[in-house]
């Protein structure tokens, strides 16, 4: 004893002074750690520690704990040097029971957070520094463990919210200090089977422990949680229970949230039986629905729909397997009437149970085709008064005042229409006017088809100024048409009976909708400050509406366009500064659906005349900083998006008056909640990826011309048989149609440039550099479009300026061979005539010698003459008809040469220079 009374001595005395003046002066400043609670605590240990008196040990520790308690100053000091000392207590004193049990609620005194209104708020909190301090020795938490095992009541009681405040402040490090201890979870779910009072601690602490614990979780649920959690469920009275049941379903959330292998030993062990013995309710019962059954029911709701979601992160092989089989094992248990009563028929019930209610209906139904038909098929109500549930879901969205009710009532449809094209044609077929339909009301809707209701209040809304109903049913007319072309063609033929003397025949259905929203906008602005918050997210969703029904459907964007006054709206929606960056932003998509997706032909109504007016009307920049505004307005949103957080005893209050939280939502944000509801992440990335395709769409429409044509060069050649003049004519025709189309082009592209100087203008810092380097671009790129043509021109100036050249040498050649054939046919006719004259002589000669006939020399001479002249008129007639057809190419040649700006003369320099030798030599001969 009195070596221990000396070493505890020595670390409370020594060691302690020191890491209390450290911890404590800088928490508190050496001021505080001075103060008196700390030599008080300082003499209670001592007392603790040294004492030999029973009883005096046990008034130190209760004077200890009261001081603890109640001072932050003490607590700090404690755990600067009380640790070691109640420690040993627990190690060495076990049998004085009394003074183990001081020593636990001393120690959960120092984990408790003392309120004060002294100090800064963000100063550190001595308790969760104790908590660090007693968790970071895996030893401490195993000898707490251990004291779970003794018989006292108050000992295993106070061990249990002990280890409940470490939790609280040190989960993590208490959590893997578990884990490491032998059999730590073990004891902790013995504890389950205790004394009520310690088992509620039990759960309580289990429920901390669980969050965010795989390894841990598993564990709970091998050593038997489910089997456990419905008996205590079951003993305390289902969802009539009292905060046990609470506890419990909490627990059991935190063990199958995020744990396919768990929610399939849930399924395959217990099954859902007990689970809708919960839900089941009595109708007519709200007298029983007190705050503690809605928080009970509510946990239960959360239980079925961590269920249908499947269980594992998002893309973890077999999530969806999972996730379809609990479906389907749900829906066999008739899940589907539970919901419905809670949240369709019990219109008495509170609105946070029917919203949580009518969700799971939609997660229930998601990408299920037996849920799907079942629900599509399901009646509800009691006789006479039975109807459709669809219609039953669609009269709370069009009536509830509560807005949250009508984003889960929302919900429904559109997981009932996600990837269902054939339920989304059922509901579509029902769509048309009713024969009683303008003297039908919302109470006699029983009595119409849903398709015939849905109408009723698209179109019914401004002859009321009902503008909310329009715009939820247009939400679910969003549903019904998303992704699905029939659909959309098909709701556009709906004609009403309005007619619109303009087009001279009934007006369709999207017409009336974009009236709808002009009504809404000419309302909301009349109103300006005091319109009411609902009113905030009309136009959003019916702009909504109209981009879903544009995108991919060419039929829906002519009709848009069959009247000017809508794309001038659309236009004004997107440039006036009176609406909200989401209107200007969805109105701008709706403008860019109407790009993109524009099939027409027809002059004032195609792409390039809608990209015009956005150019000429709102600017190119200020519309694409259209998209830049619309996509912060939704980052804003999902930033303050409020996130389903888990049940719990801090949240079950609030969770259960839902309306008031709603309200204060909507008072306190500039953006409607139901924004952000509506708008999710599937919707933002629908955008993001339309946003691209129109500002791609957009450039292409300004960088080409309105006609594409296909220029081929052989169509450029002149063709055979066609005359020069026709030829002509053709090659003017084209170039006056491409002049044309630059001209356009030229036009376009001076405005974006005016529209980049006026954009640059407005940087104050490089003004000067942006608007000359926008013309500069401008100018490098006409001239670069110019030198390409030209370089393309003199290209092909030099293939016809080298093939007409090889033609004139060609010409060349035949022409000097022509020359030395008639340069020899000449030399040959001299040789003939000199022995012609030859002979003459001899035969002269002869007579004059003598008297002895002769033959008659003047008649050879003729007949000689006569066949040399007929064998040269022969060659001289072959000569003259080759040199006529050279003469008739050679002229064509310079023609064509004077045409392509050739020196013809240059050309034919020295050819034919010695071509009058012959010639001469005839003239001579001929003398």
């Amino acid at each position: 004893m009195d070596s221990r009374s000396i070493n505890l001595r020595g670390f409370a005395g020594n060691a302690g002074k020191n890491i209390m003046q450290g911890i404590g002066g800088f928490v508190f400043g050496n001021e505080r750690s001075e103060s008196k609670e700390d030599s008080y605590v300082e003499r209670f240990l001592d007392r603790i520690s040294n004492g030999t008196i029973p009883d005096d040990r046990r008034s130190a520790m209760t004077e200890l704990q009261s001081l603890v308690a109640e001072s932050r100053s003490a607590q700090m000091s404690f755990g600067a040097m009380g640790f070691p000392v109640l420690l040993n207590v627990l190690k060495e004193d076990c049998e004085d029971v009394e003074l183990v049990r001081g020593a636990l609620e001393t120690f959960v005194s120092a984990l408790t957070p003392v309120e004060t209104s002294q100090g800064p708020k963000t100063e550190v909190q001595p308790a969760s520094v104790n908590s660090d301090l007693l968790s970071r020795e895996t030893e401490n938490i195993s000898l707490l463990l251990s004291l779970l095992s003794e018989e006292d009541f108050y000992v295993r009681y106070y061990t249990i919210q002990l280890l409940t405040a470490l939790l609280t402040n040190s989960l993590k490090r208490l959590q893997e200090a578990i884990l490491l201890i032998p059999r730590g979870i073990t004891v902790l779910m013995d504890m389950l089977m205790d004394r009520e009072v310690i088992r509620n601690e039990a759960l309580l602490l289990l429920t901390y422990l669980t969050r965010d614990a795989e390894e841990i979780q598993k564990i709970v649920v091998f050593e038997g949680a489910f089997e456990k959690i419905f008996s205590i469920i079951r003993e305390e009275g289902f969802s009539d229970g009292g905060v046990v049941v609470q506890d419990c379903l909490e627990l059991l959330n935190n063990l199958i949230r995020h744990n396919a292998s768990n929610q399939m030993l849930l399924k395959e062990t217990i099954g859902f039986d007990p689970l809708m013995a919960i839900l089941k309710i009595r109708r007519g019962s709200a007298f029983n629905f007190t705050q503690q059954k809605t928080v009970n029911l509510l946990g239960a709701l959360n239980t079925v729909e961590l269920l249908l979601m499947g269980g594992g992160s998002p893309g973890e092989p077999g999530k969806d397997a999972n996730k379809t089989t609990n479906q389907t094992a749900l829906a066999q248990k008739n899940i589907l009437d539970y919901l419905l009563l809670l949240g369709v028929e019990s219109q008495w019930a509170p609105v946070a149970l029917r919203c949580m209610a009518l969700r799971c209906i939609g997660n229930l139904v998601l990408r299920n085709p037996q849920n799907l038909d079942s629900l599509a098929s399901k009646q509800v109500g009691e006789d006479p008064h039975v109807h459709p549930a669809l219609n039953a879901i669609f009269s709370i969205i069009v009536r509830t005042s509560v807005a949250q009710e009508f984003v889960a009532a929302d919900y429904v449809f559109k997981c009932f229409c996600e990837k269902n094209p054939s339920g989304q044609a059922l509901l579509a077929s029902t769509i048309a006017p009713h024969p009683n339909q303008a003297h039908a009301t919302f109470g006699a809707a029983s009595d119409m088809p849903f398709g015939s209701i849905l109408l009723q209040a698209l179109v019914s809304s401004d002859d009321n100024g009902d503008m909310e109903g329009c715009c939820r049913a247009s939400s679910v007319l969003t549903h019904i048409i998303k992704d699905n072309l029939q659909c959309k063609d098909r709701v556009l033929q709906i004609q009403l009976e309005t007619p619109t003397p303009s087009l001279g025949r009934t007006e369709p259905l999207l017409h009336r909708i974009v009236t709808c929203l002009s009504i809404a906008a000419s309302a909301e602005g009349e109103n300006g400050q005091n319109s009411q918050p609902e009113e905030s997210y009309i136009q959003p969703v019916i702009l909504r509406l109209l981009t879903t029904w544009l995108v991919d459907c060419a039929n829906a964007v002519d009709c848009l366009l069959e009247s000017a006054v809508h794309l001038n709206y659309m236009i004004e929606l997107a440039s006036s500064k009176r609406y909200s960056a989401c209107v200007r932003g969805l109105a701008a998509v709706v403008l860019g659906a109407c790009v993109l997706y524009n099939a027409s032909r027809e002059k004032g109504r195609d792409a390039f005349a809608v990209a015009d007016a956005i150019s000429q009307k709102i600017g190119l920049s200020t519309y694409f900083l259209g998209f830049d505004e619309l996509r912060r307005s939704f980052a804003h949103s999902s930033s303050g998006q409020h996130q389903h957080k888990h049940l719990s005893r801090s949240s079950a209050n609030s969770m259960s008056d839902f309306q008031e939280i709603e309200e204060e939502e909507i008072n306190k944000g500039d953006q409607h909640p139901v924004l952000s509801e509506i708008f999710d992440s599937h919707f933002v990335s629908f955008l993001s990826k339309l946003e691209t395709d129109i500002r791609d769409n957009i450039m292409d429409i300004f960088s080409r011309t309105k006609t594409t044509t296909a220029i081929i060069p052989a169509e450029l050649e002149q063709k055979n048989g066609e005359v020069d003049g026709e030829y002509i004519k053709r090659l003017k025709s084209f170039v006056e149609k491409q002049c044309s189309e630059m001209q356009d082009l030229l036009a376009r592209n001076a405005m974006l440039a005016e529209e980049l100087v006026r954009t640059g203008g407005g940087n104050t810092a490089d003004s000067s550099q942006r608007p000359s380097s926008g013309r500069e671009r401008v100018q490098i790129e006409a001239l670069r479009q110019e030198l390409e043509g030209a370089t393309r021109r003199i290209e092909a100036l030099k293939s016809e300026n080298t093939r007409i050249e090889a033609e004139a040498s060609n010409q060349r050649n035949l022409a000097a061979k022509l020359e030395s054939d008639l340069k020899s046919l000449s030399d040959a006719y001299n040789s003939l005539e000199q022995a012609n004259f030859r002979l003459d002589a001899e035969v002269k000669a002869l007579r004059q010698g003598g008297s002895a006939p002769y033959p008659d020399v003047e008649a050879i001479k003729a007949e000689a003459k006569e066949e040399a002249e007929k064998e040269s008129e022969a060659e001289l007639n072959d000569l003259l008809v080759c040199l006529g057809q050279e003469q008739s190419k050679v002229e064509k040649l310079s023609a064509r040469l004077a045409e392509l700006g050739e020196d013809v003369d240059t050309l034919l320099q020295g050819i034919g220079d010695d071509t009058t030798l012959p010639d001469d030599d005839e003239d001579e001969d001929d003398e």
